[in-house]
C-alpha cells in the first residue's frame, strides 16, 4: 500500500511535511468509500469550507491589527504542569486517566492500555520550521518520556493534528496507528511500516489489545499539500475498553450526527471536544464552546453525565478570538447546563471519576477584560462553600 508518490504541483521539490497522496490499494479503498464522491470526501452535512474573497480580505485586515494580535496571546507564561514518567507509571485507581498535553493532544490511559490522540510535539503547526503558528507553551514533557504507547490515533491530516516530527519520532516504536482513510499514505512516507497502520472509514472499527477503536463522522475537511484537498478522510473517534468509553472529536463543526454517535456508542466517561479556533468566517467546520457543550449533551443521549474536556485551544493561535475566550465560555456553558467540566492545565493528569472542581487557571495569565472577570465560583455558590466548611 505505497503512498510515496510525489504530489503533483508546480513545485519541483515538495517539502517532506506535505506527506504523500494515496495510491494503489489505498486509493482503491478510497474510491469505494460511500463518503467519497466526484473526486473528494464529503461531509455528513453540507459545510462551507472557504470564505468568500471579500470576507477573507476583511478577516486578513483584522488578523494583522496590533490590538487584535495582542488579545490573541496570553499576557504571561502559561502554567504547564510538570508531568513526569513517574506520575504516569502509577496505574490509575479508577482504570481511566486523562492527560491533556495542549491543543488536541491527549494521553488516555484506559483499562490497562495507553492511547495517544492527535499528538503534536512540534514547535509549529506548519510544513516549514521557520514559519506558521508557533507554540504558546512548551510540551509538558518530552515525547520520549511518555513511555510505551499502545496506539496513536489521528483525527485528520491538518498540521495541528498530524505533526511530521512527532510521527517520525514514533515511527521507531512498536505502537499501532489508527487513522482515517488515506492518512496512512503520509505515515508510510515518514517511515511508519504498513503493518502498523489501521486505516478506517467512518463507522469502521479495529481492535488493538482489549480496546475497540471506531472512526466516527465529523464535519470538517483535510489537506496538507498544494493540490490534495479532500483526498483523505477526517474523523472523530470512539475508544472503548472493558470498563470505560471515551470520545475525541478531532476538528468538527456541529451537526446532528452527534446524536447518532451517542446512541450507537455512548454514553461516555469523558468527551474531548473541540471548542477553540472558531470564527464567524468558518462556522461549519469548527465549533464554538456552546456548540461543544451541546455536542457533549448529544453524545450523552441528552443527559448531563460524563465529563467534558475542552480541547483545541490555548496552545496555538489559529483564530481571531481572544486567547482565554474558549476556556471562559466553556466554563459558563457547562455551569449553566449542569455538566462536569474538566479544566486541567496542560500536562496535568486527572481521573474523570474524580474530576477536580473547574478552575479558570487561564485568568492568571490572560489579559484582563475591560469590565473584569465574572466571579468564579458564582457568588451564591461561594456562600454555599463557606457554609459547608
Amino acid at each position: 500500500m505505497s503512498g510515496s508518490r510525489s504530489q503533483s504541483s508546480g513545485l519541483r521539490v515538495q517539502p517532506a511535511a506535505f506527506g504523500a497522496v494515496p495510491t494503489g490499494a489505498r486509493l482503491e479503498r478510497i474510491l469505494r468509500s460511500p463518503h467519497f464522491a466526484n473526486g473528494a470526501f464529503v461531509n455528513p452535512e453540507a459545510a462551507r469550507l472557504v470564505p468568500s474573497r471579500g470576507v477573507a480580505l476583511e478577516m486578513a485586515k483584522g488578523y494583522f491589527r496590533k490590538d487584535e494580535r495582542v488579545r490573541r496571546a496570553p499576557a504571561g507564561l502559561i502554567p504547564v504542569h510538570s508531568t513526569t514518567l513517574a506520575d504516569l507509571a502509577r496505574p490509575p485507581a479508577s482504570g481511566l486517566r486523562i492527560t491533556w498535553m495542549g491543543h488536541s493532544s491527549v494521553l488516555a490511559e484506559i483499562d490497562g492500555h495507553r492511547v495517544l490522540l492527535d499528538p503534536v510535539w512540534g514547535e509549529r503547526c506548519s510544513p516549514f520550521p521557520f514559519a506558521g503558528p508557533k507554540r504558546l507553551h512548551p510540551a509538558p514533557l518530552p515525547l520520549a518520556a511518555l513511555g510505551p504507547v499502545d496506539v496513536v490515533v489521528i483525527s485528520h491530516d491538518h498540521y495541528d493534528h498530524l505533526d511530521m516530527p512527532t510521527i517520525k519520532a514514533l515511527a521507531g516504536t512498536d505502537t499501532v496507528f489508527a487513522v482515517p482513510l488515506g492518512v496512512g499514505a503520509h505515515l508510510e512516507h515518514w517511515g511508519v511500516s504498513e503493518g502498523r497502520i489501521r486505516e478506517l472509514d467512518w463507522n469502521e472499527a479495529t481492535k488493538v489489545g482489549g480496546l475497540t477503536l471506531t472512526a466516527t463522522p465529523a464535519r470538517h475537511f483535510c489537506g496538507r499539500g498544494l493540490r490534495n484537498a479532500q483526498q483523505t478522510l477526517w474523523a472523530s473517534w470512539v475508544v472503548a475498553g472493558d470498563e470505560h468509553r471515551i470520545y475525541h472529536s478531532g476538528d468538527t463543526g456541529y451537526f446532528r450526527g452527534f446524536q447518532d454517535i451517542g446512541a450507537e456508542h455512548g454514553p461516555f466517561d469523558i468527551t474531548m471536544i473541540q471548542i477553540g479556533a472558531y470564527s464567524e468566517f468558518w462556522p461549519d467546520i469548527h465549533m464554538t464552546p456552546e456548540e461543544g457543550l451541546q455536542t457533549h449533551l448529544d453524545l450523552q443521549g441528552g443527559g448531563t453525565g460524563g465529563v467534558l474536556l475542552p480541547i483545541h485551544w490555548a496552545t496555538f493561535n489559529l483564530a481571531m478570538h481572544s486567547w482565554a475566550e474558549p476556556g471562559e465560555r466553556s466554563l459558563w456553558a457547562a455551569h449553566e447546563a449542569g455538566v462536569t467540566l474538566a479544566t486541567p492545565r496542560p500536562g496535568e493528569p486527572f481521573e474523570p471519576r474524580n474530576t477536580p472542581p473547574a478552575d479558570p487557571w487561564w485568568r492568571s495569565v490572560a489579559r484582563r477584560p475591560a469590565d473584569g472577570w465574572t466571579a468564579w465560583p458564582p457568588v451564591g455558590e461561594q456562600l454555599d462553600l463557606v457554609a459547608e466548611s
